[in-house]
């Protein structure tokens, strides 16, 4: 009987610590996307003058566009190591907006999907990384 108290005090202690430690793992893994996507970006935009618009989004880095502005020097290999964009650690596509003046944001609505909240929860900008 002791010895169940103790495992069940010692897994109430450590479990809070594991589940901490497998949102931590996400966060780094989205900011790790989020650095590699825009890498890609870069190189999208080296060979072709500009970012992609708001419309042909990030698939652009894995298809050719057929959207204007087309891109004149597209890579046929496309520009992500894999043939398709990866998804944030919940599951949820990486949001990319291009503004007018040609910059860019990228980020993921972290673990609600969601724009805004707190902790898990909370956005996780490019510009922050």
């Amino acid at each position: 009987m002791v010895v169940v108290v103790i495992i069940s005090v010692l897994i109430g202690l450590i479990a809070p610590n594991i589940m901490g430690r497998v949102d931590e793992a996400r966060v780094t893994a989205a900011r790790a996307d989020i650095a590699t996507i825009g890498q890609a970006l870069d190189l999208y935009r080296i060979d072709n003058g500009n970012y992609p618009t708001t419309e042909q989004g990030l698939q652009a880095l894995v298809t050719k566009p057929s959207v204007a502005p087309e891109p004149k020097k597209w890579n046929s290999s496309g520009y992500m190591k894999k043939k398709e964009l990866p998804r944030d650690p919940w599951e949820n596509e990486y949001q990319y907006l291009r503004y007018p003046d040609g910059s860019y944001e990228l980020m993921s609505y972290g673990a609600d999907g969601r724009e805004g909240g707190e902790d898990n929860d909370a956005d996780i900008y490019q510009k922050d990384i």
